[in-house]
């Protein structure tokens, strides 16, 4: 991948902002590696665990009405996992000593990823040969919506009554 060098720039720029960051990997949200920085930490088994947690983050984030997947924090006791999502296809998984400052990582964490998803990004594009080539996008289709039903107004036929014996 022509983007891994830049890839491990950034985590060389992250590891100087945050110095308490153990490892740091890039993976596609199939699960392969993009690049890593994960001494002691094998990147091909934390790259496919960050995408089943992935999988299921998004379907969490789904469910319960807030939006796309941004970013997930796990800490264990000797430390932090954080996974950000990194562009449409990729994301960036940072591991932290117990000690990080939370708020940083996350700052940083963002930063990165946002840097990275427009490295992958920019890789994944389609090269354009000439607009007169380009096929035509489909329209999107429209999203179905929930509605409610009218609720019929209460009449004196239909209104419960009680009555005294």
């Amino acid at each position: 991948m022509a983007a891994e060098a830049p890839i491990l720039d950034e985590f060389r720029r992250l590891r100087a902002r945050v110095p308490q960051l153990t490892g740091a990997l890039a993976a596609g949200v199939d699960g392969l590696v993009l690049a890593h920085d994960t001494p002691g930490v094998e990147p091909d088994g934390l790259a496919a665990l960050t995408a089943a947690a992935l999988g299921v983050a998004v379907r969490v984030t789904d469910a319960t009405g807030r939006g796309d997947f941004r970013e997930l924090l796990m800490r264990g006791t000797e430390g932090y996992v954080a996974t950000y999502a990194a562009g449409r296809t990729a994301v960036l998984t940072l591991l932290a000593e117990d000690g990080v400052n939370v708020g940083r990582l996350h700052l940083e964490g963002r930063r990165a990823g946002a840097r990275i998803g427009e490295l992958v990004d920019a890789e994944a594009a389609p090269v354009r040969r000439s607009p007169a080539k380009s096929a035509a996008k489909e329209p999107a289709k429209p999203v179905p919506t929930r509605t409610r039903t009218a609720r019929a107004a209460r009449t004196n036929a239909n209104a419960r009554t009680t009555t005294e014996s």
